[in-house]
């Protein structure tokens, strides 16, 4: 019977959230929400292997940098654009990528939520 209460609760908990509660992915000490959590998930498919991503490593490429410091070379929402029509930079061993509209808001989202001042 105790049993049955501690489910029935736990349903009952999981039913009362907002109707539109965007879903909760935790990485590291950092909970993201929504199209951050999306937007992380495409920076690690298709950029993690040359790019830090976090807000402490090296990126591995030399000419990469760190996600986080992006903000310092270019205004954010300036990246729409280059990420629709395919981003195309000065070394040529990054390949083209060209991303749908739904997925540019959430890598944007993503990179905005980790920029820091110092890098």
């Amino acid at each position: 019977m105790r049993l049955a209460t501690i489910l029935l609760t736990a349903a009952l908990c999981a039913c009362s959230g907002p109707a539109n509660h965007e879903p909760e992915a935790t990485t590291g000490d950092v909970t993201e929400t929504g199209l951050v959590a999306q937007g992380r998930q495409i920076a690690e498919k298709n950029c993690a292997e040359c790019h830090a991503l976090d807000a402490t490593s090296d990126s591995t490429h030399e000419q990469a940098p760190p996600f986080r410091t992006l903000s310092q070379r270019y205004p954010i929402d300036s990246l729409q654009e280059a990420l629709a029509e395919g981003i195309v930079v000065g070394h040529e061993d990054m390949p083209e990528f060209s991303f749908d509209p739904d997925d540019i808001d959430a890598l944007i989202a993503f990179i905005e939520s980790i920029q820091t001042e110092d890098g």
